[in-house]
């Protein structure tokens, strides 16, 4: 059984405080609220009729003095693995890589799955321009929902996470899976960003936490292939208005634009005012 939310007072525990101290400061309890998912079980949820790609109601962050939307602070969830809650990865060698499907040092598990590809583009929200050598640390489940690091039997592999310098224009890329939909959370990724990579690699201060929602369509498609047993009802069973972190405004600020298909992979983009 999946630990993928306990509810508000165990997200804030395993926040760091300087996090905690800015979520409240700035974006308020309600973007807090959500973390991970509910324990990973089928019974208790009533099946919507659609599952939603967008949403048309609830809060929006205010935009920023210049141009972009800062992004929407959330939480890390459970399982960071950046030395908020147990393991980190971040001070380890290897974690800098644009491949994430397969674990590096002396872990060797390899995820599974159909393919995607990761663009976020980094932004200083109040001048809107690019914040080249910023970083990111993406992270998320697998096709089974399990995250390395904590979840049984993957706990000693570390694939699904890694660290990116942002380029010229603010841009970086990751390779991985598509992952699953697990009960009570609309498919998602996981990120923080970072001034610098050696802020990143240090664990240090974090400038953003939020995470990316993935399009209905996509979802659905890739669902309907072997290896994501259990993610097309779990997708029924939740909606991005229902989601316990992108509910309150649909994620209008954290829907990835996506192209592609199955049998080629898919790949996401996502700017990322901060």
């Amino acid at each position: 059984m999946h630990d993928h939310d306990r509810g508000l007072e165990y997200d804030l525990g395993v926040l760091r405080r300087r996090n905690v101290l800015r979520l409240f400061a700035g974006a308020g309890l309600a973007v807090v609220a959500g973390c991970a998912a509910d324990p990973d079980t089928s019974s208790g949820s009533t099946p919507s009729s659609s599952p939603s790609a967008a949403g048309t109601t609830g809060s929006t962050p205010a935009p920023s003095s210049g141009g972009v939307d800062e992004i929407p602070e959330e939480t890390a969830g459970p399982f960071p693995g950046d030395g908020s809650n147990g393991p980190n990865v971040l001070t380890e060698s290897g974690i800098v890589r644009r491949d994430l499907t397969k674990s590096f040092g002396s872990a060797t598990g390899v995820a599974e799955g159909v393919p995607l590809t990761v663009e976020l583009v980094v932004l200083d929200a109040a001048k809107d321009t690019a914040l080249p050598g910023a970083a990111v640390y993406l992270w998320h489940c697998d096709a089974q929902g399990r995250y390395s690091l904590y979840d049984g039997e993957i706990s000693g592999e570390n694939y699904c996470r890694g660290v990116q310098a942002a380029d010229s224009t603010g841009k970086v890329t990751f390779t991985t899976i598509f992952p699953a939909a697990y009960q009570g959370r609309w498919p998602h990724l996981h990120f923080e960003v970072y001034a610098s990579l050696s802020e990143a690699t240090a664990a240090g201060k974090i400038s953003a936490t939020s995470q990316l929602a993935l399009p209905a369509e996509a979802c659905a498609a890739v669902y309907a292939t072997s290896g994501y047993d259990g993610s097309t009802r779990n997708l029924a069973n939740t909606s991005l208005e229902k989601d316990n972190v992108f509910g309150d405004d649909g994620a209008v600020h954290q829907l990835a634009a996506i192209s592609g298909e199955v049998q080629d992979g898919y790949t996401a983009r996502l700017t990322v005012g901060v």
